[in-house]
């Protein structure tokens, strides 16, 4: 499906979401008004504003990244490694740490990010919300100009749709049919605010989205046959 590019070429990611604050009641008056519009089609009327508030991480405009996990692989004397690291905690920091990243090692035209339905949500998102928050977009997620060519951009969930488009797969459901490990072990997305909000454990949330992210890799692994990551080849390294 790739066989002409390199996979230390490809940075995969997954970043966890939640929303800007614990409760809408937290919210400006006008803030409140906005979220109510913008969620007004999704809740028909079936659902209050403040009961919906819960979902409100899945909008950049109303919600915030809490972890962004990033994983490439190495080739050491033809020993496969890959390895993981996560950028955690206050959302400005961690972009640009993230942003750092991208420019010092994954910033040539060969450079492709990926990740699981990364083009409706995952790199969209980290730009809307580098924009936010005053920080320059790298030119990995500056599409503005670009044609669709030239956006270094792959998404595990478009591969498997082979050109089906209204067709949706979750990464669990992929990872379970195609016999790779479920990264869905502890908690899962429906779970990450209150474990932010009301468990205070980002160690917890960070182990998650690290899992999704190696999940994102042997799905790319196996759509080329290729042999899965064994746990002594997966190194997790702390993020300076």
């Amino acid at each position: 499906m790739l066989n002409k590019i390199k996979l230390e070429n490809i940075l995969f990611l997954d970043i966890e979401t939640v929303p800007e604050v614990a409760t809408f009641t937290e919210l400006s008056d006008l803030k409140k008004e906005l979220f109510a519009k913008k969620t007004e089609y999704q809740r028909k009327n079936e659902i209050s504003v403040e009961d919906f508030y819960d979902r409100a991480g899945i909008w950049a405009e109303f919600g915030k990244i809490i972890c962004i996990s990033v994983g490439y692989f190495v080739d050491l004397d033809g020993i496969r490694n890959f390895r993981l690291t996560s950028f955690s905690g206050d959302e400005k920091q961690l972009l640009i740490d993230f942003k750092q990243l991208l420019n010092n090692h994954f910033n040539k035209d060969h450079h492709l990010l990926c990740a699981h339905n990364g083009k409706e949500f995952d790199f969209p998102y980290i730009a809307r919300r580098m924009i936010i928050n005053s920080v320059t977009l790298p030119s990995k997620l500056n599409l503005f100009g670009k044609k669709p060519w030239e956006v270094a951009h792959l998404d595990t969930l478009e591969l498997w749709k082979f050109g089906d488009y209204k067709h949706y797969t979750s990464l669990n459901l992929l990872t379970n049919i195609l016999g790779i490990p479920s990264p869905k072990q502890d908690i899962d997305g429906s779970q990450v605010a209150n474990v932010f909000y009301e468990e205070n454990d980002l160690d917890r949330i960070v182990k998650y989205c690290e899992r999704d992210t190696l999940a994102v890799a042997q799905l790319l692994l196996r759509f080329n046959n290729l042999e899965l990551l064994q746990e002594n080849e997966i190194v997790t390294i702390p993020s300076s």
